[in-house]
């Protein structure tokens, strides 16, 4: 279910803790990378049982509202789209998700205020009303405002990603991000003809969603590892190429960028240069500095001419060979 840009800023994230602590047990840090991505899979779970609890949340509200000594029409006969979203229903009875759930013991009945606060804002949301309201329904109109739920308001409400950053050390802002992607990405996936017995998405995407291969598991941790044991001859190659810049007048995390995308270049014949070259100028838009762009750009563009001369980038595979 992760992307490969997913899991390169997992590793990104891995060896730069690895290397501002001075790591030299390789074990232990590929151990701490796959906690870490195993985290990211249980705040995926915290967010499906989010949705789940909101909509007894509002199911509760509703049926709080019926009881009034003076009851609105509204209070009467309030609009249960959400409440009767198919999908919804579908994964609060998936039994790969209750497992899940009973297993990391989640349980959101002492956080009506986070509920309370996400309703109100829905309720005032004027694309949350023009659904709920809209004369399409059915399944795919279901996914269309769950879809909608998760895009316009779970990915702006900061008080549940600052409730999720007190629960886990383990969960950033960049991970509740990423476990956005995930709801979406299952959302995109789901069928209505699904029961309960059908697995949810794995962590790691494979060409089949739910074969539980771990192609990408694997391309994590190769990368995470060669990127430390060529750490030192990464970084000669990198200096060679810095005209008029020292090694350690280079921004740690630009250096860590272009160890990965040496790493890619070398050690992964299937990958393209261009989408690894691509890729990092990418990552570094976000985890580094304004003009880092330029500089691993020109770096990475050096280093492809010189190590494509010397033979040691080889590229296999249909439109690969250069």
């Amino acid at each position: 279910m992760l992307s490969r840009r997913h899991l390169r800023v997992k590793v990104l994230q891995a060896l730069y803790a690895f290397f501002q602590s001075d790591g030299n047990d390789l074990a232990d840090g590929e151990k701490q990378l796959v906690k870490s991505a195993d985290k990211l899979y249980e705040l995926y779970i915290y967010q499906l049982a989010f949705l789940i609890s909101l909509v007894d949340f509002i199911l509760n509200r509703m049926e709080e509202g019926k009881k009034k000594f003076y009851p609105t029409e509204e209070d009467l006969h309030p609009n249960t789209r959400l409440i009767e979203n198919a999908l919804i229903k579908q994964i609060a009875e998936n039994k790969d998700f209750l497992r899940w759930k009973n297993r990391l013991k989640v349980n959101w009945s002492g956080e009506i205020n986070l509920f309370h606060k996400f309703y109100q804002e829905l309720k005032s949301g004027e694309d949350y009303l023009a659904l709920v309201h809209s004369e399409d329904t059915g399944y795919k109109a279901d996914k269309e405002l769950l879809t909608m739920v998760v895009s316009n308001y779970l990915a702006d409400y900061e008080m549940l990603r600052s409730y999720y950053e007190d629960l886990s050390i383990y969960w950033s802002d960049e991970d509740y991000d990423i476990s956005l992607v995930m709801l979406l990405k299952t959302i995109q996936l789901y069928r209505e003809q699904w029961s309960e017995e059908h697995g949810l998405p794995s962590l790691f995407k494979t060409e089949d969603e739910f074969d539980g291969d771990d192609e990408d598991r694997k391309y994590m941790l190769k990368l995470f590892r060669h990127a430390i044991l060529r750490s030192e001859d990464y970084a000669k190659l990198v200096e060679d190429q810095a005209v008029n810049w020292e090694v350690d007048r280079i921004a740690v995390m630009d250096m860590i960028i272009l160890k990965m995308a040496l790493t890619e270049l070398t050690v992964f014949p299937s990958i393209p240069v261009k989408v690894t070259i691509n890729e990092y100028i990418e990552i570094s838009k976000s985890y580094s500095s304004v003009k880092s762009k330029l500089f691993i750009n020109g770096i990475l563009d050096k280093l492809v001419v010189k190590l494509k001369n010397e033979g040691k980038i080889i590229k296999m595979g249909r439109g690969l060979m250069e």
